[in-house]
C-alpha cells in the first residue's frame, strides 16, 4: 500500500539551461494544483529508453493534463559530449515525445552531476519522481518503477488533491 511520505517544503527547483516542447521556461510553481511525475533521464541510458520514457508516453494518453503534468529532466552526468541539447532534440523526435523536457543544469564548479540531479539527491537514471497538487516530493524511485503501484500512487495523490476523506484499509473515500 502507498504510503506517501509528506515533506511539507516545496519540492526543490528544477534548474535548466533551456526547454523542449514548451515556449516558456517552467519551474514547479506554475503546475500547482495538479499532481506532477518527474522522469529524469538520459538519451543513451537503456533503461530510460526501454522503461521510464515508455512509460511517461502511456501516463500522458491516460490522464488529463489538467490533472496531471508529466515532466521530463534530462540530467546528463556521463558521456557529455554526445548528449547535447541538439542530439536531445532529434532524441525526443525520434521517439515522439512532447511533453515538457527541461535540460539540467550543468554545475557550474564543473561537477559531473547536473543541479537538479544533486537538489533531488539521485542516484542514476532513470529515476522518477511524484510530486503533489501542493508541489511536494512524495516519492521518489529509482530505476524501472511497477505500473501498477505508480498508477495506484497517482490516484492516491488525486484523491488526496480532490479531497478524498482518506484512504485507509485499501479504501478511499471520497466526500458526498
Amino acid at each position: 500500500m502507498f504510503s506517501p511520505s509528506i515533506d511539507s517544503r516545496p519540492a526543490p527547483a528544477l534548474r535548466t539551461s533551456c526547454w523542449f516542447n514548451t515556449d516558456e521556461v517552467l519551474s514547479l510553481d506554475s503546475f500547482k494544483g495538479r499532481v506532477v511525475v518527474l522522469i529524469a533521464f538520459q538519451m543513451l541510458c537503456p533503461g530510460c529508453v526501454a522503461k521510464s520514457i515508455p512509460l511517461a508516453l502511456r501516463l500522458e494518453q491516460l490522464f488529463e493534463r489538467s490533472e496531471l503534468a508529466i515532466l521530463g529532466l534530462h540530467t546528463v552526468f556521463e558521456h557529455h559530449h554526445v548528449m547535447t541539447p541538439d542530439a536531445l532534440e532529434v532524441f525526443l523526435a525520434e521517439y515522439r515525445i512532447r511533453f515538457p523536457v527541461g535540460v539540467d543544469l550543468p554545475d557550474p564548479a564543473g561537477a559531473d552531476i547536473p543541479l537538479t540531479m544533486q537538489a533531488y539527491g539521485m542516484r542514476g537514471t532513470p529515476t522518477l519522481v511524484l510530486i503533489d497538487a501542493e508541489g511536494r516530493r512524495r516519492a521518489q524511485y529509482f530505476g524501472a518503477h511497477d505500473e501498477l503501484a505508480l498508477g495506484a500512487e497517482i490516484g492516491a495523490l488525486l484523491a488526496e488533491r480532490d479531497g478524498a476523506e482518506g484512504c485507509t484499509e485499501g479504501q478511499c473515500r471520497i466526500p458526498a
